[in-house]
């Protein structure tokens, strides 16, 4: 039996007891009540009060029996709902042990796992320490065989220097040999003129006409995009190369304007270019710290020639000898190549910032020109300053050597133009012009070939041309929308040719 059933059960035996109670006690009061009412009637009213009350009382007995059984009911619902609200709680206390189990089970197998890896990470620890002595054997080593590898390379260094020395001594030999006799077969290393016009130079170079002064604009080119800072003439030729900020060379034909060949391998934007004398190779000087080498015929990268740490702002091949190339960067070195081997003979350090350079007519000596204003000459066996002079107020951005050699042009950023007596470096002349404004540290003026006449851009997109021996303006040429950053003169006396800022190329005739 439940508790439940076991409860009502007491709960009606109670009832039962009661009631049994009530009619014993009736029982048992009901003869005295008889014996006593007939005795004492005068009494009745009384025991009949009493007997009211009694009833009352009976009666509220009653009363507090139901509430006692509503009572009894009410706590039999809610001893229901208790032990519903236990056997939930009973259930949810089985599922939390069953949880706390499987939580003991995991925790003893992460202890378990735990233990592994600090055994692990011990093994580790004492492999790393082990290895950290075998790094330190070995750096030992390694700084061992470093020292001895150092001290062999500067063994090979000087005996390849020696041997540098001794070739370069031979070579100086059979060149010296090679000049002599090439010299005792000239009639005259000077040029000859007859009536004004160059006839005949020494064997090898170009044979070109007196210069003519241009007045219009033939060809409009528009030859690279983002500019093109750097143009020259093939020798004994019209045709014209240029250079650009789209990392191409280009070979024009001037007397059509069409476009002849394209050199492709430059890794920065060119900022100079000159090409040897025999007219088989270009060379670019770059931004991206290298010269480059092309074979004309082949069109491909000869030499990529490696050494200067900035960018390579200023080139020159020597007008004696095509073996020798002069290159000027922004690392403040002069580095002197030898073309047909491909690496630098010599380097001339200087303290300020070279921006253009050219080779003597002998090949002997070298003229750059620098930021700080001054023209200097350099001995090319040896590296020495040979003499200085400060040639301008601002940078020099350009130098150009006359076609006798006696005279080299400079260019400024204080907008002068003055030309040198390479013998003596004095003033023979200064050309200016009030609408004259030299637009970079790179602008290229030139010397006609008949050194009669001199051409240099603007920054208001004008060319001016001078007459040397007047000092004066002789024509402004007007078509460029953009600063002219270089100018060149066809050996031929003509066209002349200008570029832009705007990648431009105008030919003038």
């Amino acid at each position: 039996m439940s508790q439940e059933e076991a409860a009502v059960a007491a709960i009606r035996h109670a009832l039962r007891a009661l009631r049994k109670r009530h009619l014993v006690e009736e029982g048992a009061h009901g003869p005295a009540i008889a014996a006593l009412s007939r005795p004492i009637l005068s009494q009745s009213s009384e025991w009949k009060e009493k007997a009211e009350a009694l009833e009352v009382e009976l009666q509220q007995c009653y009363k507090a029996q139901s509430r006692l059984s509503e009572q009894l009911v009410v706590e039999v619902a809610e001893s229901r709902a208790l032990k519903s609200l236990l056997q939930e709680k009973e259930a949810a206390m089985s599922s939390l042990q069953l949880e706390l189990t499987d939580a003991r089970n995991e925790c003893s197998q992460l202890k378990a796992d735990l233990e592994e890896k600090i055994k692990a990470v011990e093994l580790l620890i004492s492999e790393i320490q082990e290895l950290k002595r075998q790094l330190e054997i070995m750096t030992v080593k390694a700084k061992n065989a470093e020292a001895e590898n150092k001290m062999l390379v500067d063994r090979w260094m000087l005996q390849k220097m020696q041997d540098a020395e001794r070739l370069n001594e031979a070579n100086a030999l059979y060149e010296d040999m090679v000049d002599r006799l090439r010299a005792s077969g000239l009639e005259s290393f000077a040029r000859q003129q007859v009536d004004g016009v160059v006839r005949r130079s020494e064997e090898g170079a170009e044979f070109f006409a007196e210069s003519t002064v241009p007045s219009s604009c033939k060809h409009r080119i528009h030859a690279h995009e983002g500019g093109c800072a750097s143009i020259a003439f093939e020798y004994n030729s019209g045709r014209l190369i240029s250079g650009g900020q789209d990392r191409t060379i280009k070979m024009w034909d001037t007397r059509t304007g069409s476009l002849s060949r394209t050199l492709y391998g430059c890794l920065g934007s060119v900022l100079d270019l000159t090409l040897t004398h025999d007219n088989r190779s270009v060379i670019a000087a770059s931004s991206s710290n290298n010269l480059y080498v092309w074979d004309v015929n082949s069109g491909r990268v000869q030499h990529t020639l490696t050494g200067h740490t900035d960018k390579v702002c200023a080139v020159d091949v020597s007008k004696f000898s095509s073996r020798h190339l002069v290159s000027a960067a922004y690392d403040r070195t002069i580095k002197i190549w030898d073309l047909q081997k491909g690496y630098c003979n010599n380097t001339i350090i200087f303290p300020s910032n070279c921006n253009a350079l050219s080779f003597s007519m002998d090949g002997l000596t070298i003229c750059s020109g620098h930021v700080d204003g001054n023209l200097r000459l350099w001995d090319i066996q040896t590296g020495k300053l040979l003499s200085e002079v400060a040639a301008h107020a601002l940078a020099i951005t350009s130098i150009s050597l006359s076609r006798n050699g006696n005279v080299v042009l400079t260019s400024g950023r204080d907008n002068l133009h003055n030309l040198f007596d390479m013998r003596s470096l004095e003033v023979c002349g200064t050309l200016r012009a009030s609408g004259n404004r030299v637009a970079s540290n790179w602008s290229r003026s030139c010397i006609s070939p008949d050194d009669g006449y001199v051409a240099a851009g603007s920054a208001d997109g004008a060319v001016y041309i001078w007459s040397i021996s007047k000092a004066d303006i002789v024509t402004t040429l007007k078509e460029h929308g953009a600063p002219v950053l270089c100018c060149s003169w066809s050996g031929l006396g003509k066209p002349l040719c200008s570029a832009d800022k705007n990648g431009i190329i105008c030919t003038w005739t």
